[in-house]
């Protein structure tokens, strides 16, 4: 018997809706729609358009019910951090703020003055980042919090939006930087300190939740039954760690796309002087696991070199890009892909000339060699936080697992294992749907364990395992590397 499962993926750049079939033990995931997801300029502020979001589900939602399969849930993940708020009456509340956002510097500043660092990491155990969500509230004006009835996470908001219940799953909660992983619950020190409302944030729960059925106006309008609405993981990292095809406990995990988000899987969250100086963060997964992980940035850098030559009338594709780089000369120019100046800069490619010139290195003098300079100091980077989970955890990882779409990046692939000296596993590249889809599958009891979803994702996805090269030169660029970050902390 084979069982359907919708899975709404919300990404910075596009979404989609998925639909998974999982029958004898194998998963298998067709696109179903899918929608770029492009911010919008609002009085200056940088914001998401939810209401385009929420009509291209809809839209999606059509498409499913006219393949005419008996589809058994849907649940919905996104992006951590951002929100939005909504009133009495279940309304969004606009603009819903994008983090990268300027307005986040007024909030860190004002989080600062309230309630110190240390005590921000000990009752949250999550990294320092401005773009947390603890820092877009603080700068909140009051009358838009007092017209707020509650604060949803975006994933939630579209399970929300499906069946009319309010919940916030506990892997997004936990990027909020105000959730407390020991005590499952908003920390109401913060929550106090900041003078938030308790009565803003709904309660936690579990991921796999069942939460209702979907509103009968949406399954009459789009042909639907009025399926289950499960909370699966909300975070779309959590969704992919969950879809890891591992076995042990001596792999770490590496999430590739926008972002990257690499870390090890661990029992109990790991909030210690240590952790928190070197920014690491503790995230809860499926089943109360603990994700310690870095957010770091990803093909952000790529991705924005892309834009802006599109926009001058240079538009290339990911796969040229990347062929380009590969036929590039090696270690000619790094930099520190967690320079603040990366975060969100009008134009990457200057930014990384920039940085170039000041370091005293030579510039980028085209496309390829711009994106390998951003490949290469990625991957040393990824090195180096390798190095520093081994420190916290004292644990020795002897493979990576790249999902998401980074994984489909043969070169980056290669220069990861070449710079961890590790191979590295790639895929599944579509990671988030399949964990978010198996975890519905868990929830309605059609799986028994997150165990037995990682057997499904082994037996039914390919894994490119990439063995490591050159461990000298990339040794030497290490050093390089290591020279430069401490000379921009110095």
């Amino acid at each position: 018997m084979t069982t359907h499962y919708l899975a709404c993926d919300l990404g910075a750049e596009s979404g989609r809706l998925m639909m998974g079939s999982l029958c004898d033990g194998r998963l298998e995931l067709v696109e179903v729609h899918r929608f770029p997801n492009v911010p919008l300029r609002s009085e200056g502020s940088l914001c998401w358009d939810m209401a385009r979001l929420l009509a291209e589900l809809k839209a999606g939602l059509k498409k499913a019910a006219a393949l005419n399969f008996p589809i058994a849930s849907i649940s919905a993940d996104s992006w951590g951090v951002d929100y939005l708020l909504v009133d009495a009456a279940g309304e969004i509340i606009p603009p819903v703020f994008h983090y990268r956002d300027a307005r986040t510097a007024r909030g860190v500043s004002k989080v600062k003055e309230l309630v110190d660092g240390r005590t921000v990491f000990d009752e949250t155990g999550i990294q320092f980042m401005p773009l947390n969500t603890i820092y877009q509230l603080a700068a909140e004006p009051a009358e838009r919090l007092a017209a707020a009835g509650q604060m949803l996470m975006i994933a939630d908001a579209v399970n929300f939006f499906l069946c009319g219940v309010a919940r916030v799953e506990e892997s997004n909660a936990s990027t909020t930087q105000i959730y407390n992983p020991r005590r499952r619950d908003w920390s109401k020190k913060l929550l106090g300190a900041l003078g938030l409302p308790e009565l803003l944030f709904p309660e936690v729960v579990p991921s796999g939740t069942r939460l209702g059925r979907l509103k009968k106006v949406l399954a009459d309008e789009s042909g639907l039954d009025e399926i289950e609405v499960l909370a699966s993981c909300s975070h779309d990292t959590g969704a992919a760690v969950a879809a890891v095809p591992a076995h042990g406990d001596d792999w770490a995990y590496l999430s590739s796309g926008t972002w990257s988000l690499m870390g090890v899987e661990l029992v109990s969250p790991l909030v210690t002087p240590e952790c928190r100086e070197l920014n690491f963060t503790n995230e809860i997964g499926f089943g109360g696991s603990i994700r310690l992980l870095k957010n770091i940035s990803g093909l952000w850098l790529v991705q924005e070199c892309r834009r802006v030559w599109a926009a001058a009338g240079q538009e290339m594709d990911y796969v040229s890009l990347t062929r380009l780089a590969s036929a590039a000369k090696p270690f000619v120019s790094l930099i520190d892909p967690t320079d603040l100046r990366f975060l969100a800069p009008p134009n990457m490619p200057e930014a990384i000339a920039e940085y170039c010139r000041e370091t005293g290195q030579p510039v980028p003098g085209s496309p390829g060699a711009f994106v390998r300079c951003a490949l290469e100091s990625l991957a040393l980077l990824y090195r180096q936080t390798l190095r520093e989970i081994e420190e916290l955890t004292g644990k020795r990882v002897t493979r990576l697992h790249v999902v998401g779409g980074g994984s489909k990046n043969d070169l980056l692939n290669q220069f990861t294992a070449n710079a961890l000296q590790i191979p590295v596993h790639a895929g599944p590249v579509e990671a988030t749907a399949a964990g978010n889809v198996l975890i519905q599958a868990i929830g309605l009891g059609h799986l028994p364990s997150l165990e037995a979803a990682r057997i499904v994702i082994r037996d039914s996805m390919p894994v490119k395992i990439i063995q490591p090269q050159d461990a000298a030169s990339w040794a030497a660029a290490d050093e390089r590397f290591s020279a430069l970050r401490c000379t921009a902390k110095g």
